[in-house]
């Protein structure tokens, strides 16, 4: 039974434990429904890693917490970039009020100029995060990422996008643009169980998204390993001498991560 036909069949009441059972029923099938998925996507994080490429991470909104588990984090991979909206005021001089649009995701052109202010190489790869894979800036981003020759990871819901017109000029959505899609299992609008009367509470996404990037993260790992090479990975900071360690590491990539305070 597939998770979709999962999630309508379950009546549960709202509660912890219901939560709970779903979220890890979800998290079971996953570890097997995106084997090959996540072997193809470990195969691409491999090679941009052996090309002395860094991985750019990008997503809007809750959407970012995934992007934080994929770039700069312990256990991770040194050569990560986290691409924000920030970046536009830390980088791009413009005024910090430009921020509070909550529609700035949906102008024509940010992706384009984000893009520009981190300056990527052709062996970059880009993973860009969404769940439903249709705002404007992420799928801007993505043709932009595929239209200078760059490898695409998308971590999307299947079952959202699928549901919804796509809104850029272009017609296409993330899912579209992919290399490799990763299928997060969140059903349309995220929130896991459904409420009395109407509505949902509990997202999913986060939750399954984050085991996904450690598998892709684990098995590019496997496979830098098997061709004998040691993965440039970080310690926690907070362990002696892990700072100064990484320190060393990040000089390989100076002026192509940023790792500003979060």
């Amino acid at each position: 039974m597939s998770v979709e036909s999962a999630h309508e069949s379950v009546t549960e009441p709202v509660s912890a434990d219901s939560f709970a059972q779903r979220g890890l029923a979800a998290l079971h099938h996953l570890t097997g429904a995106a084997r090959t998925e996540i072997g193809a996507a470990a195969a691409l994080i491999a090679d941009c890693v052996r090309a002395d490429g860094v991985v750019q991470a990008f997503g809007t909104g809750h959407s970012q917490a995934l992007v934080l588990e994929l770039a700069g984090r312990a256990g991770g991979f040194v050569p990560t970039n986290r691409l924000q909206m920030a970046d536009l005021v830390l980088y791009g001089g413009d005024h910090p009020s430009g921020l509070d649009d909550p529609l700035l995701e949906r102008e024509p052109g940010i992706a384009v100029r984000l893009y520009e202010l981190a300056d990527p190489r052709p062996q970059d790869l880009f993973v860009v995060v969404s769940n439903s894979g249709v705002n404007n800036v992420i799928v801007e981003m993505a043709l932009h990422a595929k239209e200078r020759g760059h490898r695409l990871i998308a971590l999307t819901s299947l079952a959202h996008t699928g549901s919804v017109p796509a809104v850029h000029p272009s017609g296409r959505k993330l899912a579209d643009l992919a290399d490799v899609v990763l299928d997060n299992a969140a059903p349309r609008g995220d929130a896991l169980l459904e409420l009395p009367g109407g509505g949902a509470v509990c997202a999913l996404s986060t939750l399954t998204g984050v085991m996904l990037v450690q598998m892709m993260v684990a098995e590019a790992a496997s496979l830098l390993l098997a061709s004998g090479e040691r993965p440039p990975v970080y310690v926690s900071a907070n362990v002696p001498g892990g700072f100064e360690g990484n320190l060393e590491l990040e000089k390989r990539y100076a002026g192509r991560i940023r790792r500003t305070a979060s």
